[in-house]
């Protein structure tokens, strides 16, 4: 069976490589590099708790799901690829600032209350003043930057083909049947197609206009700070006040906005001076760190908020997009179930299956 795959993010690299693991001849195609839009640009935490609180919907079960999955996923990735991805389970505190947060503060699935003094020891860089937090021992991340790469590695390895720097602008649509997809240079035919396009999904050419994926690109910006001499980072992700902190390698990253505003991928001083602000409420000493990096990346989000995964309306085109935040999060579980379905051994969640639209 040969399926080509339109996209080399996180969903796009992981399903390919589980439909090359099932047997499948598949040529992943990537309008730049692998791995360097949204895969690239995000946080890389799986927090099932953090991203989706103690929700009971669809997207938190499979969020769980996922969770559940990135162990073994890491420990794969890893080792078809030779490549450290970082991925830990560090734990996560969502840190109440005062007594009116505490009231409003929902249990997250698998965690507890903790009051300031157990939160600021686990934390020490946290204000003296905070309430308390909720403490969700599971929580974990991953280096997304080097996942994309470790992916691209272990699909290739795997006897993958990956086409880079070469856009997809066309699908050829006949009848009711995806026959083949056009680049700037040539024309691929397949048995299958999966669009896997990130923020760009619905930006493809030829679709029936009941069949364009209806995602739009969310911007969200963030900042790496990193710390003067003799001061540690934090060990642990660290939710609350509008922003998250992660520890990657030897920087903090702080994120993230939430902006609708079309392609753009600029960065601005007033996100960074919000992001900033919020981050030295709950972590004073963050005054005294230095800003090191600044960017943009664009989710791609759904109108419901839920992804889009598996059959299309048209026949042999399946989609994997619309997974707003939770890219890195859902990627597992991503990858095996797009694989199943393109192999005709499973089904769609039906509140994922993209012909609801």
């Amino acid at each position: 069976m040969r399926v080509l795959v339109v996209g080399a993010g996180v969903a796009g690299l992981a399903v390919g490589w589980r439909l090359r693991q099932a047997g499948a001849d598949v040529t992943v195609f990537d309008r730049a590099q692998p791995g360097m839009g949204a895969t690239w640009a995000s946080a890389g935490m799986i927090a099932a708790g953090g991203e989706l609180g103690g929700a009971q919907s669809p997207d938190a079960d499979f969020a769980h799901l996922a969770a559940g999955q990135w162990t073994q996923f890491a420990s794969e990735i890893e080792g078809a690829s030779g490549q450290a991805i970082s991925f830990a389970k560090c734990g996560a505190l969502l840190v109440a600032q005062s007594a009116s947060e505490v009231v409003k503060l929902a249990p997250w699935t698998g965690s507890a209350w903790i009051d300031a003094a157990v939160a600021r020891d686990k934390e020490p860089l946290l204000a003296p003043d905070i309430a308390g937090a909720l403490w969700a021992p599971d929580e974990a991340k991953v280096d997304s930057r080097a996942l994309g790469a470790a992916l691209a590695t272990a699909f290739t390895r795997a006897g993958g083909k990956l086409i880079a720097n070469e856009a997809i602008v066309h699908i050829k649509v006949e009848g009711d049947r995806a026959i083949s997809v056009q680049t700037p240079f040539a024309s691929y035919e397949a048995d299958a197609f999966v669009l896997a396009a990130g923020a760009w999904s619905g930006r493809i050419d030829g679709l029936p206009n009941h069949a364009v994926p209806p995602v739009k690109p969310i911007k969200g910006q963030m900042l790496a700070v990193v710390a003067p001499q003799g001061c540690s980072l934090p060990s642990r992700i660290v939710w609350g006040n509008g922003v998250y902190m992660l520890p990657r390698g030897q920087r903090l990253l702080i994120g993230a906005t939430s902006e609708d505003v079309g392609f753009d991928t600029s960065v601005t001083n007033e996100a960074a001076d919000f992001l900033s602000a919020r981050a030295r409420d709950l972590a004073p000493e963050l005054r005294d760190w230095e800003v090191v990096e600044r960017w943009a990346g664009l989710r791609p989000a759904s109108p419901d908020g839920l992804p889009l995964l598996g059959r299309s309306h048209v026949e042999r085109l399946f989609i994997a997009s619309g997974q707003y935040r939770n890219g890195i999060l859902f990627a597992p579980a991503v990858a095996q179930l797009l694989c199943d379905i393109v192999l005709e051994r499973g089904v769609e969640i039906p509140a994922f299956d993209p012909r609801r639209y």
